[in-house]
């Protein structure tokens, strides 16, 4: 005869409290599933200081709450946690040990559903952080997360979204990933989040309607790269220290109906990168931002214009304007910016220069026309060159831009 005691679901969580002591002495973790698979009937799994094995994954919308306390050690193949759930919250856990595999994107937490909450976890020594496939509706909000790997195409990408929209992304602290790579996710909102020391800050592919607001990047290769996508807002971020040679503090490429607005992009490479929109009647406008300590400040490609850029302040930079050759400078918008290099004056003090703002090129037109040139810009013979042109040039220098309207000081001026 054998004799059966019967076993609650609740009382799991229980018995893992009192072996986890025992655990934990003896240098094991406590696995996870079963706790996920048992939860007690509030819903609510509040997991008691310790260590816990992974990977696991949460099938039902359950509340896990690590408080800050427990820690979640993956076997390092695969993912550490799944969520495959709607309406799902997973916060205050620490999450180590994921996979190495990009193939499989192996990550911290993976999350496939809608409608679920991932909050105040702190994720390190995985590959991926956080990785959002065909949700919506998600929030990942106040956690922590750092890749591995020395060299940033060894790591992973810190929050990556695909086939993903309508989520919220609010208050991250990122740092030491490859990327953050937004593809095919239109209608998400990434709103204080902190991201350095990486490659792309953010990078988005056809991410339609996408705002990014009150951001701070610094210290990566680029900051903010749009590609492909319509209707993207940028608004009130702070974007710095993104001083690799190819890198800009916002690139904006075949992107249309684009609002670059408040933004402070200081010491890059180059503070703002667009090429002219596919769409003539959907420009991409730029204003109210303050562009300084850059390399360049803006840098326009392409022949059909199409961008507007008004009330912006440029200062300090060593080019303010750079275009490449075939750019015609009578399609482009420019209206009272405050430029720091204005030689004109203000004589009825209405806050406006009294003549316009222009930008000539002389001895620089050699490298903005031919790009493989650059390495000799600033060097002596070019300074040389530049100067003789400014002093008795021999051709009429090239027109970059015309500002109709120069402002005076950073105040609005007076009408």
């Amino acid at each position: 005869m054998i004799t059966t005691f019967p076993f609650r679901p609740g009382r799991w969580l229980a018995l893992a409290g009192c072996l986890l002591p025992w655990l934990a002495q003896a240098g094991l973790p406590i696995p996870l599933q079963p706790l996920l698979d048992n939860p007690p009937p509030s819903g609510v799994v509040r997991l008691a200081p310790g260590v816990y094995a992974g990977p696991a994954t949460l099938r039902m919308p359950l509340v896990v709450d690590g408080g800050g306390v427990a820690e979640l050690l993956g076997d390092r193949n695969g993912t550490v946690l799944r969520v495959e759930a709607r309406g799902a919250t997973v916060r205050g856990l620490r999450i180590r040990g994921s996979g190495d595999s990009h193939d499989r994107i192996d990550a911290g937490i993976a999350v496939e559903g809608d409608g679920n909450v991932i909050e105040g976890n702190d994720l390190d020594d995985v590959l991926f952080g956080i990785v959002l496939h065909n949700g919506q509706h998600n929030v990942l909000r106040d956690n922590t997360v750092r890749s591995r790997g020395v060299d940033t195409a060894d790591r992973g990408d810190g929050i990556r979204l695909w086939n993903a929209a309508h989520n919220l992304i609010e208050g991250n602290d990122i740092a030491h990933v490859r990327d953050l790579t937004i593809s095919n996710s239109p209608y998400n909102r990434f709103v204080r989040n902190r991201i350095r020391d990486s490659r792309r800050a953010m990078n988005f592919l056809f991410s339609h309607r996408s705002r990014v607001e009150e951001n701070t990047f610094e210290g990566n290769d680029a900051g903010i790269v749009v590609i492909n996508s319509s209707g993207f807002l940028i608004r009130r971020n702070q974007v710095m220290h993104s001083m690799s040679s190819a890198g800009a503090c916002i690139a904006l490429k075949e992107t249309t109906a684009a609002l670059v607005e408040e933004n402070e992009i200081v010491h890059c490479a180059t503070g703002i990168m667009a090429d002219s929109p596919s769409n003539p009647v959907s420009q991409i406008f730029i204003h109210r931002n303050r562009v300084a300590h850059n390399i360049v400040g803006v840098h326009f490609y392409g022949e059909r214009g199409g961008r507007i850029v008004m009330n912006n302040r440029f200062e300090h930079n060593l080019w303010q304007v750079t275009t490449t050759a075939g750019g015609n400078p009578e399609l482009e918008s420019w209206h009272g910016n405050l430029w720091d290099d204005y030689q004109g004056f203000d004589l009825d003090q209405d806050g406006v220069g009294d003549r316009p703002y222009e930008l000539l090129a002389y001895a620089d037109r050699i490298w903005m026309q031919a790009p493989e040139t650059r390495f000799f810009r600033n060097s002596p013979f070019m300074e040389l060159v530049d100067f003789l042109e400014r002093l008795a040039p021999f051709a009429y220098p090239a027109l970059v831009l015309r500002d109709e309207a120069p402002r005076m000081s950073v105040a609005a001026p007076r009408r």
